[in-house]
């Protein structure tokens, strides 16, 4: 049986589809889909550009409203909002695990595009590091 992973966070733009595309890629036998309460337009650019720089593509990835996975049933459903900054979203479906783990939000980095993109590859890093541990096997 397949484990069933849903990563939340408000916009799903950044750190849920990083998280997805992380934890797809320690075990591509998991099922994971990220989604948001309030899902912006698309994946943020830099987002993509930080996880391309580890060989991970989630151009194709798009924002998804976290309504549409209230009928699945999931092994967990992980919250990566950074709970001082913002409210984290509730999933009312049935989980057999609810956990969170927060990351600051890259989207409100400033100035250059080199200074964004070292705040991006911070979080990237650190939701890479907190899934290796809780998810590689």
């Amino acid at each position: 049986m397949k484990v069933k992973i849903l990563v939340l966070c408000t916009g799903n733009s950044c750190r849920s589809q990083m998280a997805e595309g992380i934890i797809r890629n320690i075990n591509p036998d998991f099922e994971v889909y990220s989604a948001g309460t309030r899902p912006e337009k698309e994946v943020n650019p830099y987002a993509v550009k930080a996880m391309n720089e580890i060989g991970i593509d989630i151009s194709k990835h798009y924002p998804k409203n976290a309504d549409i996975f209230t009928n699945i049933d999931f092994d967990y459903v992980i919250t990566v909002c950074d709970n001082a900054k913002e409210v984290c979203p509730v999933f009312t479906g049935n989980v057999k695990h609810r956990l969170h783990k927060g990351f600051e939000d890259p989207f409100n980095a400033a100035g250059s595009e080199e200074e964004k993109m070292k705040v991006y590859r911070k979080v990237r890093d650190q939701i890479k590091n907190v899934f290796n541990e809780m998810f590689d096997e």
